[in-house]
C-alpha cells in the first residue's frame, strides 16, 4: 500500500487518470471491501478522496512537500485503521480527522523546521512579489501567512465548512478558542489584503 501511495502522489496537479463519480452505495461497498483487506477497493477510496485530503494538508502546512508527506501518511494510517471505521461520520470526515492528526503530528515532531519554513514564506511573500498574481492567489498566500493556529481553524471552518465543534475536536482545542482563532484569521486576512490594495 505504501508503494501504491508513493507512486500515485507524485504530482497532485495532474487530473486523475480515472474519472470516478461514485455513488454513496459505491463508497460503502469499497469501504466494506477495504475493511476485508481488499487493496483495490482502498485504491478506489484513495482516488476518490485524494484531492480534498491533499488540499486540506496543503492549506494547513502552506508547503507542497510537507503536504505531500502528510497526505501519504494520512492514507497509510487510514489503510491501517480502516477496520475501525464504523460509519459514525462520513468517510471523508474520518479521513480529514486522520489528515489533521498527521499534520499536527508532523508539526510537533519538526517544530523548528516549520518555523523556518513559515519565516521563509513571510520573507518571500511581499506585496511586490504577488502584485500581478490575481486576487485568488493573493488570498491563498495571505492564508499561508496566517499564524499556525488561526490558519488551521480558518482552513477547517471557512474553507472546508466544518463547525466549530468539529474543528475544535479535530485540533484538540476548546470551541471558544476555535471561534476566537477564526475571528483572528478573518481580521488578519482583511488587514493583509487591505495592505495589498483589496477591498475587505
Amino acid at each position: 500500500m505504501a508503494a501504491l501511495l508513493t507512486a500515485q502522489t507524485s504530482d497532485y496537479s495532474r487530473p486523475m487518470a480515472v474519472a470516478m463519480t461514485p455513488t454513496e452505495d459505491d463508497e460503502s461497498l469499497w469501504i466494506r471491501r477495504a475493511q476485508r483487506g481488499d487493496a483495490r477497493a482502498f485504491e478506489a477510496l484513495y482516488r476518490m478522496h485524494l484531492d480534498r485530503v491533499y488540499g486540506l494538508c496543503l492549506r494547513m502546512t502552506g508547503n507542497r512537500a510537507e503536504a505531500e508527506d502528510c497526505t501519504q501518511e494520512a492514507f497509510i494510517q487510514a489503510w491501517n485503521k480502516i477496520r475501525k471505521f464504523r460509519g459514525d461520520s462520513a468517510f471523508g470526515t474520518w479521513l480529514h480527522r486522520i489528515a489533521v492528526n498527521a499534520v499536527l503530528g508532523r508539526i510537533r515532531k519538526s517544530k523548528r523546521e516549520q518555523d523556518r519554513i513559515q519565516a521563509a514564506n513571510e520573507l518571500s511573500s511581499s506585496p511586490a512579489a504577488v502584485a500581478d498574481t490575481g486576487e485568488l492567489r493573493d488570498l491563498a498566500e495571505a492564508v499561508d501567512r496566517l499564524p499556525e493556529g488561526a490558519r488551521h481553524v480558518f482552513v477547517l471552518s471557512a474553507v472546508y465548512g466544518y463547525s466549530h465543534d468539529e474543528a475544535s475536536s479535530m485540533l484538540g482545542i476548546a470551541v471558544g478558542t476555535s471561534k476566537a482563532q477564526l475571528h483572528r484569521a478573518r481580521r488578519l486576512l482583511a488587514q493583509q489584503l487591505g495592505e495589498e490594495g483589496y477591498e475587505s
